[in-house]
């Protein structure tokens, strides 16, 4: 079993297929999702990753979680989450973990907090039909009607579906599949919508009703802590002949001033000819 991911909600979105089928996709940003510490049977009981993503100001945290962070070498992080695996699915503590952890076509379950609505009365809340909007009602059409019985029962149940608070509840939804991955950015598109507003944070792991493929990688796709991005290293390279050529062109300019100069001073014995001034004189 692999370790998930956490990542943040930038929105929504469409991309084109190659038939000309567009398909709505939600986008997930990795931001420096690093394994934070272990956790192994012999000390706690059961094995897991914790994961951490996001910056967060020093000045913030607190001295205990500020000395965890310290143990692993890794940055003040603004969410962390445990995600449980298997002994032999275990990553280095450090390593931050890339887009391309998982696979095109892949399903996924994504987990988040769900938008929250405020206080929301029964139809809005638990889809009641409500009372007839014509005749024999006064003024109630939108009440959830009878909440308990008579003398028997003689009161209302737990758990009755009425009006109250709505949304900020952890919802997960199941089996999205990745449709595209951008390693470089840190980018994971799903299909289909995720809970939660933009800017939150959702936790990604592998289905668990659909079979992992086979070219998922194992434990996982990660940078260690002391590698840099193979990105800008690439862009570096075409950088260098550029200030060759800049070097290049002052070295011509030079050249063409010295065959400037070169006239100037053929032009000097011109004053020998000194016989017009002599007319001049007479």
């Amino acid at each position: 079993m692999r370790s998930g991911v956490i990542a943040q909600k930038v929105g929504m979105t469409r991309i084109f297929t190659d038939a000309g089928e567009h398909v709505p996709v939600t986008v997930l940003k990795l931001a420096q999702c690093q394994v934070v510490g272990h956790r192994t049977k012999d000390k706690n009981g059961y094995v897991a990753l914790q994961l951490g993503a996001g910056s967060r100001k020093v000045k913030n945290v607190s001295k205990a979680e500020r000395g965890n962070f310290a143990v692993a070498k890794v940055e003040p992080k603004r969410k962390v989450a445990e995600f449980r695996v298997s002994e032999d699915a275990l990553i280095p503590v450090g390593a931050e973990i890339t887009a391309d952890h998982f696979v095109v076509g892949q399903f996924v379950d994504v987990t988040g907090t769900s938008i929250g609505k405020g206080f929301a009365g029964g139809m809005k809340r638990w889809n009641f039909s409500g009372l007839r909007a014509s005749h024999g009602v006064s003024i109630s059409h939108r009440s959830i009607g009878s909440t308990g019985g008579r003398q028997d029962p003689g009161k209302t149940f737990k758990n009755k579906k009425m009006p109250g608070h709505m949304g900020v509840d952890r919802v997960t939804t199941l089996n999205l599949r990745v449709v595209q991955l951008d390693t470089e950015r840190g980018l994971i598109l799903v299909e289909g919508a995720v809970p939660g507003a933009k800017g939150g944070w959702i936790t990604v792991r592998d289905a668990v009703k659909r079979a992992l493929p086979k070219e998922a990688p194992k434990p996982g796709k990660f940078r260690a802590s002391g590698e840099a991005p193979a990105a800008p290293a690439t862009d570096a390279a075409p950088s260098a002949p550029a200030a060759q050529e800049t070097v290049s062109v002052p070295a011509a300019a030079p050249a063409k001033s010295e065959t400037a100069k070169a006239p100037v001073t053929k032009a000097a014995p011109a004053p020998k000819k000194g016989d017009a001034p002599k007319k001049g004189g007479k």
